[in-house]
């Protein structure tokens, strides 16, 4: 990979991924927080259908501090692993109470100090919350490093990311973000991609391990 090819698979992209933007609803910045959380291991389509309730019993951080976690797990069964993300909502809130007055704070220091919240959690709020520059690396961008060639098929979720933020600008990292995550989605998946007149296949370098 170098700087050239990278710009050239980017520009495809935009070609091709017309309207990139989250999937994820939320209307602020704890939304935001808790809907990521949420994602992991299900469909962002999945998360939309139970955040509305969520939200509107528990609008802030200070009022899901105080939320029974069996109200919570009601609210969130169909997503799967329910108690330990009720769990981890209930204690991330009260995190954000405690420590920063019930506001999400705009750093990766504080986010990853918040209970359940990790690298990627942390990344994705910095770039879609705040706007500050972030390349959050999912299942579908670690899938999309390694086909297109940033990285090794072996490559670890950091060295995807190391790679993608060296050979990106950084004022396109969120952009790429969303480029990368919705053609991986929707187009090259990891199981049955759609490779027939694909835009990238030159640039492609086959399915792999993922």
């Amino acid at each position: 990979m170098n700087k050239k090819r990278s710009e050239e698979i980017v520009n495809i992209l935009k070609t091709i991924i017309t309207n990139p933007k989250p999937e994820l609803d939320f209307k602020n910045n704890f939304e935001l927080l808790c809907a990521v959380s949420l994602s992991a291991q299900t469909t962002d389509k999945r998360v939309n259908e139970v955040t509305p309730i969520l939200f509107q019993k528990y609008p802030n951080a200070k009022s899901l501090s105080n939320a029974l976690i069996d109200d919570v797990i009601d609210i969130i069964h169909s997503l799967g692993f329910s108690k330990n993300k009720a769990t981890n909502l209930i204690s991330m809130s009260k995190s954000l109470v405690e420590k920063f007055d019930g506001e999400v704070p705009s750093n990766f220091k504080d986010l990853e100090s918040l209970d359940g919240v990790g690298h990627k959690t942390a990344s994705v709020v910095l770039a879609l919350g705040f706007n500050i520059p972030a390349l959050p690396i999912d299942t579908h961008l670690l899938r999309m490093s390694k086909r297109l060639g940033y990285v090794k098929f072996s490559a670890s979720v950091k060295e995807a990311e190391e790679a993608l933020k060296k050979y990106i600008p950084k004022e396109e990292w969120i952009l790429a973000h969303h480029l990368f995550l919705l053609f991986g989605r929707y187009y090259c998946k990891a199981i049955s991609p759609l490779c027939e007149g694909c835009k990238l296949k030159e640039y492609c370098k086959g399915k792999g391990k993922h």
